[in-house]
C-alpha cells in the first residue's frame, strides 16, 4: 500500500483534557509533522475514515476532529528548515 499524507486537526473543548491518548495515536499511524499546537500531518497507508475511526475513540461527545487527505501542494511560512523540509518531502 502507498503511504499519503492526511492532515489532523482537533479541538478538545473540556477543561483539562487530557492530550496524551491522542498524541500516542496519532504518532502511532505513521511518520508525523507537528508544528502547530492542534495541527498534525502524518503519513500512512490508512484512509481519512479510518484515521478518524483510529482516533476519535480518544475524543469526548464535545471535541471536534478534522482528517483530510493532501494533495501534494502546500504553502507555508514561519516554520524551522527541519519542519519546512518535512512538507517538502512528504507532502
Amino acid at each position: 500500500m502507498t503511504s499519503k499524507s492526511m492532515l489532523i486537526s482537533y479541538d478538545l473543548n473540556r477543561p483539562g483534557q487530557d492530550y496524551e491518548s491522542l498524541i500516542k495515536a496519532i504518532k502511532g499511524l505513521g511518520g508525523w509533522w507537528h508544528h502547530l499546537d492542534s495541527t498534525w500531518v502524518v503519513t500512512t497507508t490508512s484512509t481519512a475514515v479510518q484515521v478518524r475511526d483510529t482516533l476519535k475513540v480518544h475524543l469526548d461527545a464535545n471535541d471536534e476532529l478534522l482528517v483530510v487527505a493532501l494533495t501534494g501542494q502546500g504553502a507555508w511560512t514561519g516554520f524551522n528548515d527541519k519542519g519546512s523540509k518535512w512538507l517538502k518531502e512528504n507532502l
